[in-house]
């Protein structure tokens, strides 16, 4: 029996991206080895914790969802690490024949054709600078063109710098294909304990502006309604 390394399984209303407002499942793995310096979630970056099978994974989300919530986001921790993506594929395949809508929170670190090919949306990061990582132009590429109508791509912005390397990306990637038609989230960083960000919030809505309208600027709603720092909201 394969065991899941999960921080943990709880319900709450989606906080950011296109699919902000809605009710849906959070499962968190346990593990991730990425390393984003801004991380608001640093608990969830050792591989240690308790082992939980198939069937304890389940009843969680049931539990936790009732008969309303039929949506399950599974994020991390990093939930693509190769040490949790044959699980991940299972409890997937398991969710689906149960009904359930899945999401999944990717890193953009890695393009996972097994997991990707059975849920029914990809919420992508592109790693900007301030968060120490880099992210290939190769995998948001592959998203474009193998996951059409199924995926959003989320990028945290912090600084001007930021912003324009976003935009780079952006017009990168419009080099390479014909149009880009998916929704790209611009996310106001909202750190660890930090006030309400304003100056930041209209400083991305600007430099948006500025850059041509191009993105969706979508703040992180739960960090406004609970601070920057309360978990599992």
């Amino acid at each position: 029996m394969k065991s899941f390394l999960i921080n943990s399984i709880y319900p709450a209303t989606e906080g950011e991206g296109v699919h902000i407002g809605t009710p849906q499942i959070f499962v968190r793995f346990q593990g991730c080895a990425i390393g984003c310096l801004n991380c608001d979630s640093k608990d969830t970056w050792d591989f240690t914790g308790r082992n939980w099978t198939l069937d304890e994974v389940l009843g969680a989300i049931e539990d936790a969802g009732g008969e309303r919530i039929k949506r399950v986001s599974i994020t991390g921790g990093d939930p693509l690490h190769p040490s949790h993506t044959e699980q991940v594929s299972l409890l997937v395949s398991t969710l689906k024949e149960r009904g359930y809508f899945i999401n999944i929170e990717a890193a953009g670190t890695r393009v996972v054709d097994e997991i990707f090919n059975k849920i029914d949306f990809i919420s992508f990061d592109f790693k900007t600078p301030s968060t120490g990582v880099k992210t290939r132009v190769q995998n948001l590429n592959k998203l474009i063109q193998n996951y059409p109508n199924k995926f959003q791509i989320k990028a945290v912005v912090e600084t001007r710098e930021d912003f324009e390397a976003t935009l780079d990306i952006y017009n990168e990637l419009l080099s390479m294909n014909e149009s880009l038609s998916f929704p790209w989230c611009l996310t106001p960083s909202y750190n660890l304990n930090e006030e309400f960000p304003l100056e930041r919030f209209r400083n991305v809505i600007k430099w948006n502006e500025e850059g041509g309208s191009i993105f969706r600027v979508i703040g992180q709603q739960h960090k406004w309604l609970y601070g920057p720092d309360e978990k599992q909201v």
